[in-house]
């Protein structure tokens, strides 16, 4: 058993007054930081309770609350999911939602998590996730000299040698691109687009918000496939698609979001969403009273700096092929004609991609975008 810093308890959290200290402790710990985006509560809450995430359907998860003298200095998860089980090994169980005041109280939760990891027969340790990989993956390591973007994490640049001093080493880093918008993409890449528009057999549509869930079902269907040889892939349940979905569809912009069609055949798709992160910073996270309100009307306007593309996928049978490339090209350029005429965007972001991705990495390099933050995921032996 680790001794604790002096005066420092860590306790499980147990009802809904530890959820919301869970929950505020990051408001607090960050305030002072100006690249720091105050989360929407409801979401985190959200993400947190098993009766509206159906990702405890197939996983279970432990929130630790670290006082002193009875205040909260630090927190963390712990968390073990029957699908990293089935497709990143058995015996991987995660952390993630770091929070601390200094290195000793950091790397006490982390061993508290990985105590209760060992408790579930856990023999690997990986983190942090927040709660998936499919929420906020890794730690920033590069890029604290401006905000996230939406669905993006964002920590002080000290947690790295706090995680690191605590026994852990590199898994896996993920990038993401930044890109003027405004720019064209380099004459190769129009030279693709445009012998792209002149085949029949490519269609490359918007999506039909009035069919939104079947086109949320497609979307997510073409990503299972595509992304399921990737590392740290997990697939996303019916019910994980359908929740998603139901988050998704308020920033939905139908002309930001593409599906590529082959002989008529959807084989591809392109999500992008605007960058929330500018419309929600000056909330504090609290929708209620007005906060509601102003997002509504912020998104009604329809006018925003930055989007993000988050996913993007092509079906497993065409990858590698000069297709797949070609198809992305078009997404991506017809997305960047919609977000700049229409909605005034100047910059965007893509990703992440796995380090180890060099097609997708490829394309980004073609479009003359730059990798701007660094997240890792780091490991240890338990």
């Amino acid at each position: 058993m680790t001794e604790l810093p002096s005066g420092l308890t860590i306790r499980a959290v147990e009802d809904a007054s530890d959820r919301k200290a869970f929950v505020d402790l990051a408001f607090r710990l960050n305030a002072n930081d100006p690249n720091w985006i105050p989360p929407l509560k409801t979401e985190v809450h959200g993400l947190l309770d098993p009766r509206t995430n159906p990702w405890f359907e197939h996983a279970e998860a432990r929130l630790f609350l670290a006082e002193r003298d009875g205040r909260p200095v630090g927190r963390i998860s712990a968390q073990v999911d029957a699908l990293v089980q089935q497709h990143m090994g058995e015996g991987t169980g995660q952390w993630g939602m770091l929070e601390a005041e200094d290195e000793g109280i950091a790397q006490a939760l982390i061993h508290r998590a990985e105590s209760w990891l060992r408790g579930r027969d856990m023999t690997r340790s990986m983190g942090p996730f927040s709660l998936s990989i499919w929420d906020e993956p890794g730690l920033l390591v590069e890029g604290h000299d401006h905000p996230p973007t939406v669905m993006m994490g964002y920590n002080s640049p000290a947690y790295e040698a706090w995680v690191v001093g605590a026994g852990y080493t590199k898994a896996k880093d993920l990038y993401t691109y930044a890109l003027d918008v405004t720019k064209g993409f380099p004459p190769l890449v129009q030279r693709i687009v445009a012998s792209g528009e002149r085949n029949p057999r490519i269609r490359i549509r918007q999506v039909d918000k009035k069919r939104f869930d079947e086109e949320a079902a497609l979307l997510l269907g073409i990503l299972n496939d595509a992304w399921s040889d990737n590392w740290g892939f997990i697939p996303l349940t019916p019910a994980e698609i359908a929740y998603a979905g139901k988050k998704l569809k308020p920033i939905v912009f139908e002309d930001l979001i593409r599906v590529a069609e082959y002989d008529g055949e959807p084989v591809a798709f392109m999500l992008t969403l605007p960058d929330l992160n500018l419309l929600t910073r000056d909330l504090n996270g609290r929708l209620f009273p007005t906060g509601f309100a102003k997002l509504l009307w912020r998104l009604h306007k329809a006018r925003f700096e930055g989007a993000r593309v988050p996913l993007m996928g092509v079906l497993k049978r065409l990858h590698g092929t000069r297709l797949a490339s070609q198809l992305a090209f078009m997404m991506i350029e017809y997305i960047r004609r919609a977000g700049v005429s229409r909605y005034g965007m100047t910059r965007g972001e893509i990703g992440w991609i796995l380090d180890d991705n060099q097609p997708m990495r490829s394309i980004a390099d073609a479009i003359d975008s730059h990798i701007n933050k660094v997240y890792r995921i780091y490991e240890k032996a338990l």
